[in-house]
């Protein structure tokens, strides 16, 4: 551990004590309240601390990108959470799913790449891994980038057996990144994806795009 993490060398998961949890409601997500202590950054314990967490699992985003178009695909949907935003409750974001116990993640954004915007990634690449809400949620974005070819995609996508109304659409990059430079694009894990392509899209460019694709002939 570098001197200038910010973090008491020896600090991590057995620095923390679960002295109690207890489940408040379970449905479709679940609540818990736990107590908790944990060692201090200037030596010894917490007192024991009651806090409440919301868990609803971890998810998996893609960034659906087309080097040789230089285009993303964007999907719009409805989202119960943005309920009082101004401009309505539909979001532009990217592909995402619930990663389910024992899934990869990559199959995860692979699946919903197909079945939300009806593209199929030819190669993925790992952008990061990050907390939604630390303070009280348990949820973790492992979100991707990954190579597709963007013609045709569009239209509007999704699964009925899960209400899902998706619509489809494609924007050059230089777009996306007006759309997220004008608050347009709002939700956490596009607003991170499209800062890291802003950073990597010339590599990717000339390792994605120098060529025929991996899986079909590029048009």
């Amino acid at each position: 551990m570098s001197a200038g993490d910010g973090r008491r060398p020896g600090l991590g998961p057995e620095d923390v004590e679960v002295l109690e949890r207890e489940t408040l409601f379970e449905g479709f997500f679940r609540m818990a309240r736990y107590t908790v202590r944990h060692r201090l950054f200037g030596g010894g314990w917490s007192r024991p601390l009651t806090r409440e967490r919301f868990e609803r699992g971890h998810a998996a985003v893609l960034l659906p990108y087309d080097p040789v178009a230089d285009r993303v695909v964007l999907i719009e949907q409805f989202r119960i959470g943005a309920l009082e935003k101004p401009a309505g409750p539909w979001l532009l974001e990217f592909v995402a799913g619930v990663i389910e116990p024992g899934e990869e993640p990559e199959a995860v954004v692979r699946r919903e790449a197909f079945e939300e915007a009806g593209v199929n990634p030819a190669r993925i690449e790992f952008v990061q891994e990050v907390y939604v809400s630390p303070g009280g949620n348990s949820e973790s974005l492992r979100i991707y980038c990954g190579e597709v070819d963007s013609l045709g995609a569009g239209g509007v996508h999704g699964l009925d057996a899960e209400d899902e109304d998706i619509r489809v659409f494609t924007v050059p990059f230089d777009e996306a990144m007006q759309l997220l430079g004008d608050g347009r694009i709002d939700s956490a894990a596009p607003v991170i994806a499209l800062q890291w392509l802003a950073l990597n899209r010339e590599r990717l460019r000339c390792e994605w795009g120098a060529g025929a694709r991996v899986d079909e002939p590029r048009r």
